[in-house]
């Protein structure tokens, strides 16, 4: 029976890569408009399992999944089309990548790749999502210049209204912080909290102090293994692993 809670359901879920073993017996679940984080060192199996929830991993020549990921009961790989997954799923990646047109143009390109040409149509969807990752304000004026002339904290927020435009059911996101000045990364994380209120969100970020400050649910993963998942607060003040309270405490890394 299907729980509407959980928005993923990650049943002994494996990647391999040729004869590498990336991930190894994934059980876990994702709830619904929840920020749920995921840390470890590198190497750990972090973005790999972000890949998997929308079958990015696919484009991974050498790669083979077994096991199953249900997003809301369904499995993503017998069940569903890669394409409606992937409107349902969006991700963000680390370094921002916005296109060289103007803002305008980036927020909407995914609409007019799907056929939508009514103006009224695109021009709700552009302020939408530019209010959604809290952009508006800051663009309004100046839709018709250049994304290539934003800093880089408002290009990640861009590269977020451009999957927001598409309206998905959740947001990935792979260290959009990393490469951020503290102003903007605390700008970030204020998006986050606004967003999980009508979107799931998960986040991978090497940075255990953002985890605690946005994660609702931390899962910490070593070496291709989750190794322990819990509430963030209970996992940074009572890991039930050593290894986790090591990590978390700098000890490796």
């Amino acid at each position: 029976m299907v729980n509407p809670q959980h928005k993923f359901s990650v049943r002994n879920f494996n990647v391999h890569y040729d004869h590498f073993s990336a991930l190894r017996n994934l059980n876990l679940e994702i709830n619904a408009n929840e920020i749920f984080t995921v840390i470890g060192p590198a190497n750990s199996g972090k973005t790999t399992f972000l890949n998997s929830l929308n079958r990015l991993i696919d484009l991974v020549p050498a790669s083979r999944c077994s096991g199953e990921i249900l997003l809301d009961g369904i499995d993503i790989r017998a069940g569903m089309e890669v394409e409606t997954l992937r409107r349902k799923v969006g991700i963000v990646f680390a370094l921002p990548l916005p296109l060289p047109i103007s803002i305008f143009e980036n927020v909407v390109f995914g609409l007019r790749m799907q056929g939508v040409r009514d103006l009224r149509r695109l021009n709700q969807a552009v302020e939408r999502s530019l209010r959604e990752s809290y952009l508006w304000d800051e663009v309004k004026d100046r839709l018709s210049t250049p994304a290539m002339n934003l800093s880089g904290g408002q290009q990640q927020r861009l590269c977020t209204a451009r999957i927001l435009a598409g309206q998905p059911d959740v947001l990935l996101f792979d260290e959009p912080t990393s490469g951020l000045d503290p102003i903007s990364t605390a700008r970030i994380e204020e998006t986050l909290l606004i967003l999980k209120k009508k979107y799931t969100v998960v986040l991978v970020t090497n940075n255990v102090a953002q985890a605690a400050r946005v994660g609702e649910r931390t899962a910490f993963f070593l070496m291709g293994e989750m190794i322990e998942v819990s509430e963030t607060g209970k996992m940074f003040t009572t890991p039930a692993d050593t290894r986790t309270g090591d990590y978390i405490t700098g000890k490796f890394g």
